[in-house]
């Protein structure tokens, strides 16, 4: 289903974009460390022994409310971890133990062409917002944002992001903002957190695109062309964990449940069509309860009880788990909900995994319905007794929740909220992209309590002349850039493509500035060799600096290394095997027509039974036999043409001397 154009169609499927780029500055937005931090999870994890702790919590806004996603991670009792990272990349401003700097003024002149790019109008006079976050992302419990433009559009090209009917489309902008970047999660479980503080406060640019009637491949055209305006700016970050994309998708006109963190393109086609489906099987979950009548909270339809009690002697051995441990087991019971927790309207997609999906946030794994049970060492007794203790009726579900006594109450009126929301299909929601495509509840949609005025920085002014210089530094359109790449080099279009969306043109255009190394063979390594070698296991990009590929093509250059030994050093520096181009060169270096020629003989003396039996046919064993030997020192085609000579007056010979 997910390249049927028509039932994305029917389904009313509509999809907003908002990417978060990270700006190549080289300093934090707020203060002048520099900027560290890649992909969540992994890199350096702080060289402060210890760190530091913080507990936070919700508190009202400006307009004297509450914002439901601050008040539900505050439900979650979690402690959180502050590493500092490696030296320089934090100070007392990321700790909120000192207050921020000025604004980086070129992190504001960035976001400023980035906003003339895309016709956006940008404000004379900016204001620093505080955005509430309270998920342990941010030592002071916000992130700071500014509202840069709002307006213009995007032009959607084709070339190179699937197509799936967006060429030619322009897209509306809502919004340009500069805003911070969050701290890095090294990991996260239930109970507690912990960051490195080495990402927080790089700048971001932030560009919100309108909401648009887009199938899943159409999203990923708009992405790719989104993407490509950055980086012809020149002034974006590159690398995993530089640039992240969020989604907003609806249905049939329904609410908009926010998709968060979606890395890779494939991984956004796969969400947009995923959420499609989602959204679509529980609106049919809706229409099937409302048919089956059931009730929500304001009917008595929907309740919990506590019922430890009725199930002390479960043989569930996470029943017994959680009971021993002091913990509690709770019975939300829901009207008319009998035989809906488990019908699937399209594979995957159930309202009982929605519902575990929601507790999870409060580190509960022990959740059941009566839909599956008995089941899992709960036993049909076990139901009945848990049934009346909760007061449930024949045709009423149960969900039992496994909990610590601290988050039992707070699950079990997560588990009520989102009941009520089944009645109406598909409720706003954040949730969280996954590798796989798949996406998972992660807290409620933030309201308007969320943003207020920041009061420790001044509103910054715009003048005619930031404007105007913005507006110069523009970027031309894509395709015009890809017109003069390949002009200047003498490569097709679809390299000089694979140049620019690599983000290494430049590196490219340096290496082929004396026209001692073919452009086209360059190009080819640069983006079709390094992408191969990257989707290598045990294979890590980030060791290959742009440096050591200018030297290793310097080498090729000077006739020290043949062609066939890029790819090679390429991948003795990925791999850790060696730092530099010069070290993993060692025992590549060029052969010469002696060397070459005594290892063909060897190999061609090694295979004499094969070639008497194969004839013409051993060329290519033997081809692979010799390259190996010599393993990257000599050019295919000379060592290809050197062996063809001495296999055919061989065969002339008939094998004889």
């Amino acid at each position: 289903m997910g390249g049927d154009e028509e039932y994305y169609g029917r389904i009313g499927l509509v999809v907003g974009l908002e990417i978060h780029q990270q700006l190549a500055t080289g300093r934090k937005l707020f203060c002048g460390c520099r900027q560290g931090g890649g992909e969540e999870g992994g890199g350096d994890q702080g060289d402060a022994p210890g760190g530091f702790a913080r507990a936070l919590r919700a508190s009202k806004s400006e307009t004297g409310r509450y914002d439901p996603a601050a008040v539900f991670e505050s439900g979650k009792a979690a402690t959180t971890l502050y590493r500092r990272g490696a030296a320089g990349t934090s100070c007392l401003v990321e700790e909120d133990d000192e207050p921020p700097h000025d604004l980086d003024c070129e992190a504001l002149r960035t976001s400023l062409i980035v906003a003339a790019s895309l016709g956006s109008r940008a404000f004379r006079e900016l204001f620093p917002m505080r955005k509430m976050v309270i998920d342990g992302s941010n030592t002071s419990g916000f992130q700071r944002t500014i509202l840069v433009a709002q307006g213009g559009s995007l032009a959607v090209g084709g070339g190179g992001g699937g197509g799936g009917g967006a060429e030619g489309l322009a897209v509306g902008v809502q919004s340009v903002c500069l805003e911070e970047d969050a701290a890095r999660l090294l990991v996260g479980k239930a109970g507690s957190r912990e960051y490195c503080l080495d990402r927080l406060g790089v700048p971001l640019v932030e560009v919100a695109l309108e909401p648009t009637r887009a199938s899943p491949g159409a999203t990923r055209a708009i992405a790719v062309s989104l993407g490509r305006l950055l980086r012809a700016s020149g002034r974006v970050a590159r690398g995993i964990g530089t640039i992240r994309q969020d989604v907003n998708v609806s249905v049939g006109g329904g609410p908009v449940v926010e998709v968060k963190g979606v890395q890779q393109l494939d991984q956004l086609e796969g969400v947009v069509a995923f959420e499609a489906r989602r959204q679509d099987g529980l609106n049919e979950v809706a229409r099937r309860l409302a048919e089956a009548g059931a009730r929500g909270g304001a009917g008595g339809g929907l309740g919990w009880a506590d019922v430890t009690d009725a199930m002390r002697q479960c043989a569930s051995k996470i029943v017994r788990r959680v009971v021993s441990g002091g913990g509690r087991i709770v019975a939300v019971r829901a009207a008319g909900f009998a035989g809906l927790l488990g019908y699937e309207p399209h594979e995957g997609i159930r309202l009982g995994r929605e519902i575990a999906q929601s507790v999870r946030p409060y580190g509960i794994g022990g959740v059941f319905h009566t839909d599956e049970l008995p089941a899992y060492g709960i036993s049909a007794a076990d139901v009945g007794a848990a049934r009346a203790a909760a007061g449930a009726g024949p045709g009423d579900a149960l969900i039992l929740l496994a909990a610590p006594p601290a988050v039992a109450g707070a699950a079990a009126g997560q588990v009520v909220a989102r009941l009520e929301q089944a009645l109406a299909g598909a409720p706003a929601e954040t949730r969280q992209a996954q590798p796989d495509g798949t996406t998972t509840y992660l807290r409620p949609r933030p309201g308007p309590a969320r943003m207020y005025p920041e009061t420790d920085i001044p509103p910054v002014l715009v003048s005619g002349g930031d404007l105007d210089e913005a507006a110069a530094a523009a970027p031309p359109p894509w395709e015009e850039l890809v017109a003069r790449l390949s002009a200047r080099l003498g490569i097709n279009a679809q390299l000089a493509e694979q140049a620019l969306d690599s983000g290494r043109a430049a590196l490219l255009e340096g290496v082929c500035a004396d026209r001692r190394v073919p452009a086209n063979f360059a190009a080819s390594a640069i983006c079709s060799t390094l992408t191969a070698l990257q989707r290598k296991e045990g294979l890590d990009a980030r060791l290959l600096p742009d440096s050591e590929i200018s030297a290793t093509f310097a080498m090729l250059a000077d006739g020290r290394i043949a062609k066939d030994a890029v790819g090679m050093i390429f991948e003795r520096i990925m791999s850790g095997e060696s730092k530099t181009a010069a070290g993993a060169a060692a025992g590549a270096e060029t052969a010469g027509e002696s060397e070459v020629s005594r290892i063909l003989d060897e190999v061609i003396a090694e295979r004499s039974d094969y070639i008497d039996r194969a004839g013409e046919r051993a060329a290519k064993p033997l081809m692979g036999a010799a390259m190996a030997k010599l393993r990257g020192r000599a050019g295919g085609g000379d060592v290809s043409r050197m062996l063809a000579d001495k296999l055919r007056a061989r065969l002339e010979k008939g094998g004889k001397e």
